[in-house]
């Protein structure tokens, strides 16, 4: 580990030259100045880790290097060396954005204690800087995946939603299209990214539960209330909350929940006070909200205040150009995590993706590509690795039915559509047998009765 680099700017002579034997004795690299504009100069060129700045320099006041200081790094760690009795100077700096301060003479002892308290900072700061830095990375823009026009138009309203100021984001579509992540990315791809994200499901807890989750609650409120807690409005101050199943939030809850859009308050189950927020509220439904408006499960007034920003996600089976490009997506991250080298998908394996409707959207064709990258080692994921679900008939009869047939005016040969229909059937299975039976509802047996037929096998069987 680097040694850390500390800045002494003072005018004593002695004083630095003390500062440099006992800091360097600690392990540090101390560089110094005589001068307030020679101090900044110095800290501009070597960006050190803490600076030491007196109050009184000769040239320029202490105060004005520091405000120099914070324009060049308002991280910067500054500790103000001021004489004694000069503290209503030191408190002043404080504000100004000085770490902290020390009075002359200073004990060696303390000081390097004060040091080590700045270091650690240092070192948190960057910590979460580079966590930020990963959690911005996770969840940007390029972590949706997908080609499809409508995809191409949802990112550049997710971009702009981000940046806005909207206090309220309605997000709508089935499970599995990937709320949750777009959620995260309005939060850490916008203004709010260095505050809290807090999200909960609202029917993953009790009725009883999700209140006091929400809005928090006072000591005694209730009879397991031993103690004041925080609710998640409360500790997303500043970011956002991330309300998930919000169709199924209750009446009662409901009603505060509106209170909060349009007060920016709240009070805390058994408190009196009001709290101010300033939060931005994503929710997220799979559910119809304006057919559960009319059923009068959903207030409409909250309706109409989360959807100021709706945007509806569409499912998988609405985005065929995306099924093959997400399932290398997921190959390549499983790859990473695994350890392994799959190639991708078989040619076979892609016409059963592109014909199944995916139900689950998203999230089931990760679950597919994980089962299936777990349990086999070949370098292709074939038809034989997927889940019986995919290569049934049902998945067949799904697309035969929205094909819409005509006979031309010259007639057809009814042999010969039936003769390309095995063929083809053949082919989607990689020549298995039974699996292509099973695509055109056959026995086994009629399958190679009819392949024998055409020529599609040998011999007579």
């Amino acid at each position: 580990m680097a040694e850390a680099k500390i800045l002494v700017v003072d005018d004593e002579k002695l004083l630095r030259w003390s500062l440099k034997q006992n800091l360097s004795k600690g392990g540090y690299s101390v560089i110094s100045a005589e001068k307030g504009l020679e101090g900044l100069s110095l800290f501009k060129e070597e960006m050190p880790d803490v600076t030491l700045l007196d109050i009184h320099l000769p040239d320029v006041s202490g105060i004005t290097v520091l405000e120099g200081i914070k324009e060049i790094d308002p991280n910067a760690l500054v500790l103000m060396i001021t004489a004694f009795g000069d503290i209503q100077t030191a408190v002043k700096t404080i504000k100004l954005g000085a770490y902290d301060f020390v009075e002359k003479p200073f004990n060696m002892e303390k000081l390097r204690i004060l040091i080590e308290k700045a270091l650690e900072t240092v070192s948190l700061r960057k910590e979460v800087s580079e966590f930020r830095k990963q959690i911005s990375s996770k969840f940007g823009l390029d972590s949706i995946v997908g080609q499809s026009e409508q995809m191409k138009e949802i990112f550049n309203f997710i971009a702009k939603v981000a940046k806005s100021d909207a206090s309220t984001v309605l997000l709508q579509g089935e499970s599995g299209t990937g709320k949750d992540l777009v959620a995260k990315i309005i939060h850490y791809q916008g203004n709010r990214a260095g505050r809290p994200f807090m999200e909960i499901n609202c029917t993953a807890l009790p009725d009883t539960l999700v209140e006091s989750e929400l809005f928090g609650h006072e000591k005694g409120a209730f009879t397991d209330a031993k103690a004041m807690k925080k609710g998640l409005f409360e500790l997303a101050d500043g970011g956002t909350t991330y309300l998930d199943e919000i169709g199924d939030m209750k009446p009662a809850t409901q009603s505060k929940l509106l209170k909060i859009i349009e007060n920016k308050a709240f009070k805390r189950i058994g408190g009196t006070k009001d709290i101010e927020v300033d939060v931005r509220i994503i929710t997220a439904t799979n559910c119809n909200l304006e057919e559960e408006v009319r059923k009068g499960n959903f207030r409409e007034d909250l309706y109409y205040r989360l959807k100021v920003i709706p945007i509806t996600i569409p499912p998988l089976r609405e985005r065929g150009s995306d099924i093959t490009l997400l399932a290398k997506f997921f190959i390549s991250e499983f790859n990473r995590e695994f350890k392994k080298n799959v190639k991708g998908l078989s040619k076979e394996t892609e016409q059963f993706f592109t014909r199944y409707p995916w139900p689950g959207n998203v999230r089931e064709l990760k679950n597919v590509i994980e089962r299936s990258m777990i349990l086999e080692n070949e370098n292709y994921i074939l038809p034989e690795h997927l889940p019986l679900e995919l290569t049934s008939r049902e998945v067949m009869t799904h697309n035969i039915s929205s094909i819409n047939i005509q006979i031309p005016p010259g007639g057809i040969d009814i042999e010969e559509v039936e003769k390309e229909l095995i063929r083809q059937a053949l082919d989607v299975t990689g020549g298995n047998q039974t699996r292509a039976s099973k695509l055109l509802n056959l026995t086994r047996d009629t399958l190679r009765y009819r392949m024998q037929k055409f020529g599609f096998l040998p011999e007579k069987i």
